[in-house]
């Protein structure tokens, strides 16, 4: 089991965002507007849910997991499906995961939720100052 941290719901914001589209003050082109890689992405490393599409109500939404982390190399910014996360979540340091719902009939995207997962890095050892390395005549902030 993978220890999800820093976790972030975007619940709100989607609710904001969708009350504006139900209004009219927001076009329905500007929210189904999903990049064909992240269509792709759906299809071969999404997971269903059980949320029909708020906007064409068609089909229920994908769910697709992006990794990002300075240490994942060139892994960082692909979509992961849930196995991959649980290896790379045993094998790497920490990394963000960016999770995006996605409606492949109408385009819809949002960002569901956003946490951090992987192996805390250990703390960094503070760098020693001696009294030696200080060139004859300088005073510290302590002195």
């Amino acid at each position: 089991m993978r220890l999800q941290r820093q976790v972030v719901d975007y619940a709100l914001q989607r609710r904001s965002l969708l009350a504006e589209v139900y209004s009219g003050r927001t076009g329905v082109t500007e929210v189904c507007d999903a990049d064909p890689y992240l269509l792709r992405a759906a299809k071969f490393h999404g997971r269903g849910s059980d949320v029909m599409c708020p906007i064409c109500r068609k089909e229920q939404l994908t769910h697709v997991s992006w990794v990002f982390g300075e240490k994942l190399g060139a892994v960082s910014g692909s979509a992961r499906n849930p196995d991959e996360l649980a290896r790379l979540a045993a094998t790497q340091e920490e990394f963000s995961v960016h999770v995006v719902e996605v409606c492949r009939t109408c385009n819809w995207n949002h960002l569901v939720q956003s946490y951090v997962l992987g192996s805390i890095p250990a703390p960094k050892r503070p760098r020693r100052s001696s009294a030696r390395a200080r060139p004859p005549g300088r005073r510290t902030a302590s002195e």
